[in-house]
């Protein structure tokens, strides 16, 4: 089955990344690839960290202690001395680095800011996102709509946002991203509560909206020619990344986020080449897409390039 247009047309995998006997997925919602092509999957079930080749095939899970029904955020970020995977957990406000086998190697603390965060449970991190010169930006989507600034170490640095529509301020900043550019990088501001996609400096400062052409952004991933991202809203939608414009929507389904019970539908009603809650998405080396989704008992597609 094939999804897209002329410019950017793919097929699905038919039975990609079946899970083994014995182990099963909570809600799907990060996704990335390592160099390898290997895939990871975060959810909120045991064990929430699951592998998978190229091919689809089953390589290895685990759990991360911290992480468990809040599972939400996933980002890997190579670094000098290799790669890491990133993830942020809303219920435990847990923000962690890690190894590609599970290991802790960093705890973000919450923000230290009574003024906004009266209470410990008011803060809820959804994603995250790592600078060239090594800062770590956290997006709090489902708490009180901020963006804080880390440094590699874990350091707290600073913090903007704020819940509002005009420029620089948020509603649910649900995701982030780099965008390296000639002019130096960017930041990519998921505004999903806002339906729209904001840009900000890396020291967070308002450049522009982009609100064209999509629905409520969840995320980003930047691939060669395309930025790619998740609109809940039932499909995943392709811009080209020089110019932030339209490619393709692919999976497109306009009347699965208007059924009732959604985003947990009746198994009938799924479809191999439509999507129901596009939470996360990601691309492999040769161009390949792979679409996380939130649903109960999760849904992972690949939608090979052709």
């Amino acid at each position: 089955m094939k999804t897209g247009n002329r410019q950017f047309m793919t097929e699905v995998v038919a039975g990609w990344g079946k899970l083994p006997e014995g182990i099963s997925f909570g809600y799907t919602h990060g996704i990335v690839i390592d160099r390898e092509d290997n895939v990871y999957v975060l959810h909120t079930g045991e064990d929430n960290v699951a592998v998978f080749n190229r091919s689809g095939e089953f390589l290895r899970s685990w759990s991360v202690e911290g992480i468990g029904a809040g599972a939400h955020g996933l980002y890997l970020h190579a670094e000098a001395d290799g790669e890491y995977l990133y993830m942020t957990d809303t219920d435990s406000a847990a923000v962690l680095k890690t190894t590609l086998d599970g290991e802790i190697v960093l705890r973000l603390q919450p923000p230290v800011l009574p003024d906004i965060y009266k209470e410990e449970k008011l803060y809820k991190p959804t994603d995250l996102a790592v600078a060239p010169n090594g800062d770590i930006y956290v997006t709090d989507g489902y708490g009180q709509h901020w963006i804080h600034r880390y440094a590699a170490n874990g350091e707290y640095l600073s913090s903007f946002g704020g819940t509002g529509n005009e420029p620089g301020r948020v509603k649910c900043p649900h995701g982030i991203s780099v965008k390296l550019t000639e002019n130096g990088p960017e930041l990519y501001v998921a505004d999903r509560g806002n339906y729209r996609i904001q840009v900000f400096t890396m020291d967070g400062n308002h450049k522009r909206f982009i609100q064209n052409d999509m629905d409520m952004p969840c995320s980003f991933y930047f691939a060669g020619d395309y930025m790619f991202f998740p609109d809940l809203h039932s499909r995943v939608t392709v811009f080209n990344a020089a110019d932030d414009t339209l490619v393709a929507h692919l999976g497109e389904d306009q009347q699965a986020y208007k059924q009732q019970g959604w985003p947990n539908l009746p198994k009938t009603y799924y479809r191999d080449n439509r999507f129901s809650s596009p939470h996360g998405v990601c691309v492999d080396s040769h161009g390949d897409v792979y679409v996380s989704e939130w649903i109960f008992d999760g849904r992972v597609t690949k939608l090979r390039k052709i």
